[in-house]
């Protein structure tokens, strides 16, 4: 009797310890109680992974994800797999991606502020336009961008001459047939070149074909895609930058607690000037290397010819404020300041 007596104690006992494992326990992978949900963001951009929009959007994703402990993670999509340069805008408003790299250039009229960074005013490097680009975004807070959440702006590098044929001086840009878009397009032909209007991706059939001599772009793209095969001349002109922005869905950032808005936004200079930074290591990595492997030839433009394109393409900055005018922008008090922010960066960057 007493056996069975501890028999069935141990049976209840065994019923009670299941019971209570069953209601206290989840099941499969369900969360544990108070544990915090990771925030999982998708990141869309353009061009190749290998190219400076992608490195950039790349470290970002890892700092975000350090700083914020795993708790944000970010799924990017490089190469144009969730959204095209020029949907890209549209696209993050609409819930498409919840993050998107954009080329203002891509958008004629649309960006009638953060395009001042596009004009010929002479930027020597990608950092002191990216600094200078962000610190003109951070005073304006342009309505150009009012649907969607700035998360950092940035430029590319000044646009230079890669060529099949020598360009030595301005007289040799005389019907030069040059793949180029946005700003630098109007530039070329104010100094007498024939733009081309492509995709990037077009330009090495175009090359090859004929149809065009070159391209105007940073001189990181001689060794991103391969230009330096085809274009054995470089002329240094610092022509204009291309400004970027990376925006985020208005309704998916207003979504997220305050201490991950906190560090999204306290990375945002951050990583204008690391990407800057970046940007002209970059371009003189793609130097080194086509000299190494293609034994390219490096031109620059002489003090004089450099003034002689100012005053030809003087006419493009009155155009831009004419239109930042219209747009009921104070013309020329941002060029004032775009002017006085290159200077400054420019001398920190020369110390």
């Amino acid at each position: 009797m007493r056996a069975m007596i501890r028999l069935t104690a141990v049976l209840l006992a065994a019923v009670v310890l299941l019971s209570g494992c069953g209601r206290d326990e989840p099941k499969g992978d369900a969360p544990k109680q108070g544990k915090t949900a990771v925030i999982r963001l998708s990141y869309a951009n353009f061009p190749p992974a290998s190219t400076f929009p992608c490195v950039q959007m790349e470290r970002w994703k890892q700092e975000v994800e350090r700083r914020t402990q795993g708790r944000i993670v970010v799924e990017t999509y490089p190469g144009g797999t969730l959204l095209e340069a020029k949907n890209m805008f549209k696209g993050v408003q609409d819930g498409q991606a919840d993050i998107g790299c954009l080329s203002m250039s891509y958008q004629p009229g649309v960006f009638p502020l953060t395009t001042v960074v596009e004009q010929p005013v002479g930027f020597r490097s990608s950092r002191t336009a990216s600094l200078a680009l962000f610190d003109l975004f951070a005073k304006y807070d342009p309505a150009e961008f009012k649907a969607v959440k700035v998360l950092t702006l940035f430029t590319s590098a000044p646009s230079n001459i890669m060529s099949t044929v020598p360009v030595k001086s301005l007289a040799d840009l005389a019907g030069l047939e040059l793949r180029a878009s946005g700003a630098p397009s109007k530039m070329l032909s104010a100094l007498g070149a024939t733009p081309v209007s492509m995709p990037m991706s077009q330009a090495p059939e175009a090359l090859q074909k004929g149809l065009v001599k070159g391209l105007l772009s940073s001189l990181e793209v001689l060794k991103d895609f391969n230009f330096a095969e085809s274009c054995r001349y470089e002329t240094v002109t610092d022509f204009p930058v291309y400004p970027f922005a990376v925006v985020m869905n208005r309704a998916k950032w207003d979504s997220l607690p305050d201490d991950a808005k906190a560090v999204l936004d306290g990375l945002a200079r951050e990583q204008a000037e690391w990407t800057g930074v970046y940007m002209d290591g970059h371009v003189r990595e793609a130097l080194t290397w086509s000299k190494n492997t293609y034994d390219i030839q490096i031109f620059e433009l002489s003090d004089a010819e450099r003034a002689e394109a100012r005053a030809k393409t003087a006419g493009l900055i009155e155009e831009w404020k004419a239109q930042a005018a219209a747009a009921g922008l104070p013309a020329d008090t941002i060029l004032a300041d775009l002017n006085r922010l290159k200077a400054e960066h420019e001398a920190a960057e020369a110390k």
